[in-house]
């Protein structure tokens, strides 16, 4: 069925509520494994048929912000996911405390008790109203932000279209898109600001009412980290600093020295190369065109899930008006399809789509199909954007129907940009976590640990005549620091394990492939770490392995420039 066709209509709260209390008090007196199977079975039922409805709403919503019906679905459903986190809290404390639990685990696995036991630390009914303030800002950050309209060289443009001004080969125009791009979030400071204070205390307060000192272990039981502990994410942030961050610095003095560059701005960070950076070429309808035939190329499985998104348009990847910024992929379980959303605006990003969510939506599509219990089929996110970001890399051998005679500019700026991410990912990660440390800190003393900590992670940078990025409130557009709360640490592991696929792609491509197969087979029904061990990778948690990946990546492109 075709996206468009697909029936929404407010989901029956009521009716979902009234028989997830009905399945609770079943399962608790369930005589048999078995029964409480079926139980567990019809719950999943239930949550697919909500899911999906809420996915429709959600897609269509940020596809149009400016739609007052989905607006307002929206809203109700912000509302009702604490509740429904109630219902389901109820369920699975019953279900964890099962005199069958040995049968339970042999069936659905053990891992999925030990995330539902993470998952209860996380969650009261006293944080119900606080759950659905928290969702309410964030759904009005995400409006102030789709609501940019920026009067830029003649025209009016969002942020996302902003994009191929800031690396547009004359400096000049580089430096105004960027100033453009600040002056719209200097003029919604206070509100900014406002939003994220708010934010602050509210998942505070949350994390308080749990019995935590303050947001930060919370935050990380909600991404689900089954398998390391913060101090191993300290450990591989300061391994980032120490054994990449100076290789980093290499990799941007030799961008300037291509670029002819002694100066070398924030507004000269994305331009790659002094004639342009690699851009796709074609129209879009080209570009999903060549994105279905290295599809049908890569593999069979690839090919029909490719036929798939296609033919059921489950792509939305044109920037517009009233579009929400950014990307994503979601799911719509009733129907076995991926989704995925993103803001094309003719630069190599286009083409990132294309593999990088498109790695989430096959991973999602294999999933489906071939894991049957529904908690089972998604690894948490490191794992989740191992899928993304190694697609980007495992795609080679086919961009040059993307990019032309500009293939090897992309590849090389792909991997430099690779290696660039890094950093600022666990800046974005430090910066939380300081900020979480200290609820108290004032809207300048969130601007200066941003600047503090961004002269650790990207000391080449130079911010001079920009007064939005001058005064540290660079962070405040990195949408997942409003949104989602210490998501961001899980694509610089993600990186790393790409960057692995990548070096055993050189090697032996249909090896690579066959890692990445058996890695996305496994969906969540290992931890992230068991998943990298299970295919005969290192884990980027491991002591040295950030040094030793990240360095055979940087001599890969020192063996690769391109002028």
């Amino acid at each position: 069925m075709k996206f468009s066709e697909m029936p929404y209509s407010r989901p029956d709260m009521d009716a979902l509520f009234s028989r997830l209390d009905q399945l609770t008090s079943q399962l608790e007196a369930a005589s048999s494994a078995q029964a409480q199977l079926e139980l567990f079975k019809e719950k999943d039922q239930l949550m697919s048929h909500f899911s999906t409805l809420s996915s429709i709403c959600s897609i269509r919503n940020t596809v149009d912000t400016r739609d007052k019906f989905y607006e307002d679905e929206q809203a109700y459903l912000d509302e009702q996911y604490p509740l429904i986190s109630e219902k389901l809290q109820a369920f699975n404390k019953v279900l964890v405390a099962s005199p069958f639990r040995a049968q339970l685990e042999n069936e659905l696995g053990a891992l999925l008790f030990t995330n539902i036991e993470l998952e209860l630390k996380s969650f009261t009914p006293e944080i119900v109203p606080l759950m659905q303030e928290e969702n309410r800002l964030t759904t009005e950050y995400q409006k102030l932000y789709a609501s940019a309209r920026i009067d830029f060289m003649g025209k009016t443009v969002t942020i996302a279209q902003l994009g191929p001004y800031k690396q547009d080969p004359d400096r000049s125009v580089r430096k105004a898109a960027i100033e453009a791009e600040g002056s719209f979030f200097d003029q919604n400071q206070e509100a900014l600001d406002e939003l994220y204070d708010k934010l602050v205390k509210n998942r505070t307060e949350q994390a308080k009412k749990l019995g935590f000192d303050n947001y930060v272990p919370l935050g990380f039981i909600r991404m689900g980290r089954n398998c390391y502990t913060p101090e191993d994410l300290d450990s591989f942030r300061k391994q980032v600093v120490r054994d990449l961050v100076p290789l980093t610095v290499k990799v941007k003095s030799r961008q300037a020295k291509r670029l002819g560059i002694d100066d070398f701005k924030f507004y000269d960070n994305v331009f790659m190369f002094k004639d342009g950076s690699a851009k796709p070429q074609g129209t879009s309808e080209e570009i999903m065109a060549a994105g279905r035939k290295m599809y049908h190329e890569l593999s069979k499985e690839t090919g029909e899930f490719i036929d798939l998104m296609l033919e059921n348009e489950l792509f939305d990847v044109l920037a517009k008006e009233g579009k929400a910024p950014g990307g994503y992929c979601t799911s719509l379980p009733d129907y076995k399809y991926p989704f995925i959303f993103s803001n094309f605006n003719g630069t190599s990003g286009d083409v990132d789509v294309l593999t990088h969510e498109a790695g989430h939506a096959f991973a999602n599509f294999i999933a489906d199909r071939t894991i049957p219990v529904p908690d089972s089929r998604w690894p948490s996110m490191e794992g989740c954007e191992t899928h993304s970001m190694s697609m980007e890399f495992l795609t080679a051998p086919w961009h040059n129907l993307f990019f032309g005679d500009m293939t090897d500019k992309y590849e090389l700026s792909h991997a430099e940009d690779a290696l660039s991410f890094i950093p600022y990912g666990c800046l974005v990660d430090h910066f939380q976590y300081e900020v979480y440390s200290h609820p108290e800190m004032t809207p300048q003393e969130r601007n200066e640990t941003w600047a503090r900590l961004d002269r650790m992670y990207r000391p080449y940078l130079d911010f001079e005549g920009l007064p939005f990025y001058g005064r540290g409130a660079g962070w405040q557009r990195q949408m997942h620091i409003y949104q989602s709360p210490f998501y961001y640490i899980d694509y610089c592991l993600a990186q790393v394990m790409s960057l692995q696929f990548f070096a055993l792609s050189l090697k032996d491509r249909n090896e690579a492939w066959r890692k990445y197969m058996d890695f996305v087979r496994l969906g969540g029904t290992k931890t992230f770490i068991d998943l990298a061990h299970s295919v005969d990778m290192r884990s980027p948690i491991d002591e040295g392995c950030v040094k030793d990946v990240c360095t055979a990546a940087f001599e890969w492109t020192e063996k690769h420039l391109v002028e």
